[in-house]
């Protein structure tokens, strides 16, 4: 029977022994006997040859040689595992560098140097430190390029630190940092926003003698940016011109970006200027940081100008000036002209890429458009994009703002259950857990914390937070407490957030007591309640009647230089008058006014109703002409509050004048203040019958529930024409 290779291998023209790999392709654990080691030595060379290099079939070759004691020369491990490392096939690399180890091939120092590049690019630097030492074991000289390999690894993983420290180690070890060294490490204090630090190793490598190149500027410029610090950035910029060295595109698009980020763009079109007189050419970075600084402050005619010059120059907008754009277009509210750019962009024939697609995502999810988001998810999978875990908590947000949880649930289960296999983070649980308990179901988001702990995450403070608030607001203390004694246990420390949503939730239960413990504990905390806190107790004090300790805790929170506003004022004046303590009430009007406070509509409301019930209808009246001047419009409640005050007064005529004004504005009457208004006539008209027209008024009405003031006028004029009802 012959045998067929279940595919067919690339065949290289010009190479000796063709049908070797042939041969070697039908067997995956030996090698013939038959075979050479220069035949073999020459496949795992061509098989590693550009442009059709196949790595992955030498390793399984070289493995497969070694299997069957046929060992190539120390210079071919050396140079497959050269060619792997720089290729970046790191574990294969290891992979050839273990095996050959262990059959006593010698590597040279080139292959102890790819091994570096190895565990730098694998992410594990700590590694690198053994290669230094089988460098030294094996008689070479650890030397500054080795180093500098270590050295990049270090920094890239963030552990700068341990950076710093081989640099002074390399030091003592007589092997000079050169600017390679300096640069690597401070560009990696720069990403990790030590920029004392990076300042300090600037000064320390002119003093070694090693003086700094536009490298090294470019690097301290990017972080000086990053962070905001324009003005010393552009120090520095007068330090390189001063010493000579050569400012490039690089360096302005960094500065041009920082300034545009600041929402400086007149500084960062200054610095695009005089880069144009220096003779440099902006490239599609600088034009793009123009463009998104232009976005940022909503100046869409100069964005486009500047991509119309970008064309100009026939530079090609990229994908980061597509994102940045949209990104734009979403935070200015016009998503829906977003996607009409999106779909310009991929017209044009640039690919978008997650991040693009996300942002787009996230625009139409915060305006609403959840089935357009949805559109653009399948044309992400339609081009081959795979949706990751910020595309489903963007859309999974974006079902729950719209109280469409369910749907929600399905779309988190179809992220779990698809062949991607995604894994949902501590942010897709929190989202769906503060959807469920905004709609009052408890025992399902209690349901989706515990999926969350069975996947090996407890959750964070925000988990508990919305937990807590859920469970408060239905009632549930025990589970409440449970939780707690969870958030404690877990050791979360509870901040200011946490205890507001304590305090809310036991004050609307009406255990005072307990709110008043956590108020108290707060403090005790070092942290400091907020606004809302005080606010929140206070009206709870307020509907206990315990207007001393209200007024007490307004001081306290005066003291704490903690500002009170228009609530505040509201809650304090509702139960002063509530009190009758007029003289009160009218210092708390003045120290609102003194304040800069402009009264709401809740407190022109508030004031027309216990004016009118202390019988002050004259000031009640005229807050009434304050409210309608201030521009807000007096609901039913305000009419019903001043009608009630009228009518205890029996000021028939007043009464009548007020339900004229009442149908002129247009009010509209529910059946409670009907009621007040008949039963008034009722009990002050020599009409006896009318209140017995009650139920006739809202037969035929267009809403059922309520009728026109002018409706009832009418209605009261045409079967009791004696009462002068008649509307103007």
């Amino acid at each position: 029977m012959v045998l067929k290779p279940l595919f067919k291998p690339h065949l290289h023209p010009h190479l000796p022994s063709q049908s070797l790999y042939l041969c070697f392709s039908y067997f995956s654990s030996s090698i013939p006997v038959t075979v050479s080691v220069n035949d073999l030595e020459t496949q795992l060379r061509c098989l590693c040859q550009k442009p059709n290099s196949q790595f992955t079939e030498a390793v399984s070759l070289f493995h497969s040689a070694l299997d069957s004691n046929l060992l190539p020369s120390w210079a071919t491990c050396n140079f497959l595992v050269d060619a792997l490392a720089r290729s970046r096939n790191y574990e294969l690399a290891i992979s050839v560098y273990r095996r050959m180890t262990h059959v006593d091939a010698f590597p040279r120092f080139g292959s102890l140097s790819a091994l570096m590049e190895c565990f730098v690019g694998a992410h594990k630097p700590q590694l690198g430190f053994g290669v230094v030492g089988l460098v030294l074991k094996r008689g070479f000289t650890v030397n500054v390029f080795i180093m500098n390999i270590l050295l990049k690894g270090l920094c890239r993983n963030g552990e700068v630190y341990e950076a710093m420290e081989l640099v002074r180690e390399m030091g003592r070890k007589r092997v000079s940092p050169d600017i390679v060294s300096y640069n690597t490490l401070i560009n990696g204090l720069c990403k990790e926003k030590k920029l004392k630090e990076a300042g300090d190793l600037l000064i320390e490598m002119e003093v070694a003698g090693c003086f700094p190149d536009s490298v090294t500027y470019n690097a301290l410029m990017d972080g000086l940016c990053k962070d905001g610090r324009m003005d010393e950035a552009m120090e520095l910029l007068e330090v390189m011109k001063k010493k000579g060295i050569d400012v490039d595109v690089v360096l302005y698009s960094t500065l041009i970006g920082g300034f545009c980020n600041k929402g400086n763009f007149g500084k960062g079109k200054e610095l695009f200027e005089e880069m144009l007189g220096e003779g440099i050419s902006p490239n599609v970075v600088v034009y793009t940081c123009l463009v998104h600084g232009l976005c940022r402050v909503g100046q869409w005619k100069e964005a486009s100008t500047v991509l119309n010059a970008m064309a100009e120059h026939g530079i090609r907008p990229d994908a980061v000036t597509y994102t940045g754009l949209i990104d734009g277009l979403c935070k200015d509210g016009r998503a829906k002209k977003a996607m009409d750019l999106l779909n310009l962009m991929v017209e044009k024939g640039e690919e978008p890429s997650n991040v693009t697609y996300n942002v787009l995502i996230n625009g139409l999810c915060k305006e609403g458009l959840v089935i357009d988001a949805f559109k653009i998810l399948g044309m992400m999978i339609e081009k081959g994009k795979k949706a990751d875990v910020v595309t489903y908590n963007t859309l999974i947000k974006g079902l729950c703002d719209k109280r469409k949880v369910d749907e929600a649930i399905k779309l988190f289960k179809s992220m779990i259950d698809n062949e991607s296999c995604l894994e949902p983070n501590v942010f897709t649980f929190n989202v769906l857990i503060g959807g469920l308990c905004k709609q009052g179901r408890l025992a399902k988001a209690l349901r989706i914390h515990d999926k969350m702990v069975k996947k090996g995450s407890s959750g964070n403070l925000v988990t508990y937070n919305l937990l807590l608030g859920g469970c408060l607001k239905a009632r549930e203390t025990k589970i409440a407490m449970k939780l707690w004694k969870q958030v404690l246990d877990l050791g979360l420390v509870p901040n200011s957030f946490t205890y507001s949503i304590l305090i809310d939730g036991f004050c609307k239960m009406r255990m005072l007591s307990v709110a008043k413990g956590l108020f108290c504990e707060m403090r005790t905390r070092g942290l400091e309640p907020a606004l809302f806190d005080y606010n929140t107790l206070m009206a709870a004090l307020c509907k206990e009647c315990s207007l001393e300790q209200a007024k007490i805790l307004f001081q306290e929170m005066r003291n704490a230089n903690c500002e009170p506003d228009v609530i505040s004022f509201n809650i304090m004046i509702d139960v002063t008058l509530k009190a009758g303590d007029i003289q009160l009430f009218k210092e708390l009007q003045l120290e609102m006014v003194g304040m800069g406070l402009k009264p709401d509509a809740w407190t022109f409301k508030t004031l027309i109703s216990r004016l009118s019930k202390l019988g002050a209808l004259d000031e009640a009246k005229s807050v009434l002409e304050r409210m309608v001047a201030s521009g807000f419009t007096p609901n039913a409640f305000v009419y019903d509050s001043l009608l009630k005050g009228l009518s205890s007064k029996g000021d028939t005529s007043e009464i009548i004048n007020l339900l004229h004004q009442m149908a002129a504005k247009g009010v509209v009457l529910d059946r409670k203040i009907v009621s007040t208004i008949l039963t008034y006539l009722c009990h002050n008209i020599q009409e006896p019958d009318v209140i017995e027209l009650l139920p006739t008024f809202f037969r035929g009405t267009s809403k059922g529930e309520s009728i026109s003031c002018n409706e009832l006028l009418k209605k009261l004029h045409e079967s009791h024409p004696k009462l002068q009802l008649a509307p103007s």
